[in-house]
């Protein structure tokens, strides 16, 4: 339960009354010993678990060598995370910060410094942060709410829906089109990849940048490393964060090399960007992310789908790998809460959806926990 110490922390968010306190693998626990199957890793943060042991042993290691030198000069866990993002994307420079809000921020800057356009292209039901760059491209109104007036020269497309794109692009004056594969906070809506390649072309075809925010579905969450890999396109800037270093803190805006030059040295920065503990971790989530266990998030989130599908209740599932929604034909809030009671973890996003976002280390008996419980709750 929550402490009375709970009145100190300002009230941004809206939290269940459970207190953690240590976690392992893919269970939690709290301060009285009970345990709790985490389907929310974190909101597609904790990819492989709570204190992983590679992961910890690595972000140990860096701590008692060096913590923190500033940019003004170089550190072999930043530069060498750099070199694996550079190789994921097929050759890039990455720009390092703490969130994901913090790279989309980068990525709205470079756009715009490349192109020497102002206009941003995103869609409604986006989600890309609470920062006003990421707000005002964020295509959920009532988050822009008491926080007037948002970034000038946004606008706002609907997902799978070419022509809408286009007409938002029409006076050519498009610095990026920005968006993500599957919009997470909006209800775990994919993408299809006629759409996304329609805005690719459109970008190319204007001068605008093709911007993915892949800070959710990043770092193999939907079965490759960057969901935009199954759909046949290469983008010129991805935003990363969440999943990158297993629960520290980083964000990333990597800038592919076929992208148009932008940010010069004095342009941007970060005073925590690059940290090396935090890379060092994401350094050891690399190594960890082998094709075993894309495999694994794939046949997980086969089983979960299927099962999901059965349960009474659901309208519809949705999403890839191990980023899953599950739309229900009532509030998903009440459906959490007694969920929780039964000492599983999950989400929502949106009134009617539930979000499942667990470790990609899951195995199948933790699946099978998951859509028992779910069968006792919603029957």
């Amino acid at each position: 339960m929550a402490s009375e110490e709970t009145k100190n922390v300002l009230p941004t968010y809206g939290r269940y009354d459970v207190t953690l306190s240590q976690g392992d693998g893919v269970w939690l626990t709290d301060p009285d010993g009970k345990r709790y199957l985490d389907f929310v890793a974190g909101i597609a943060v904790v990819a492989f678990g709570h204190c992983h042991p590679a992961v910890t042993k690595a972000a140990h290691a860096q701590l008692d060598r060096l913590w923190h030198t500033s940019n003004l000069y170089w550190t072999e866990p930043m530069t060498g995370l750099a070199t694996r993002l550079s190789s994921r994307i097929g050759g890039g420079q990455t720009f390092f910060c703490n969130s994901g809000a913090e790279s989309i921020e980068a990525g709205l800057k470079y756009a715009r410094k490349a192109t020497g356009k102002s206009g941003v292209i995103a869609l409604d039901q986006s989600f890309h942060g609470r920062t006003y760059g990421a707000l005002s491209a964020t295509g959920q109104p009532a988050k822009h709410a008491g926080f007037g007036p948002m970034l000038p020269d946004v606008r706002f497309a609907q997902l799978n829906d070419a022509e809408s794109l286009a007409a938002a692009a029409a006076d050519g004056n498009v610095a990026c089109i920005l968006l993500e594969i599957i919009q997470g906070e909006g209800g775990i809506n994919p993408a299809t990849e006629d759409f996304v390649a329609s805005a690719a072309e459109l970008a190319g075809s204007v001068g605008a940048l093709l911007f993915i925010d892949e800070i959710q579905t990043g770092v193999g969450r939907t079965g490759s490393y960057f969901a935009f890999e199954q759909l046949g396109i290469k983008p010129d800037l991805v935003a990363l964060a969440k999943g990158l270093a297993n629960g520290l803190p980083i964000g990333a805006l990597v800038v592919s090399n076929d992208a148009p030059r932008g940010l010069e040295p004095g342009d941007h920065g970060s005073t925590f960007g690059g940290n090396l503990t935090a890379c060092a971790a994401a350094c050891a989530v690399d190594d960890a992310l082998t094709a075993a266990v894309l495999e694994n998030v794939a046949a997980r989130g086969n089983q979960l789908r299927e099962g999901l599908q059965s349960l009474p209740g659901v309208v519809e599932v949705r999403g890839r790998g191990l980023l899953i929604g599950c739309e229900l034909d009532q509030p998903a809030a009440p459906v959490i809460a007694e969920c929780i009671e039964r000492g599983l973890l999950l989400c929502p996003a949106g009134e009617n959806v539930l979000r499942l976002t667990p470790p990609l280390i899951i195995e199948a008996k933790h699946a099978e926990h998951a859509i028992a419980t779910l069968r006792e709750v919603l029957t």
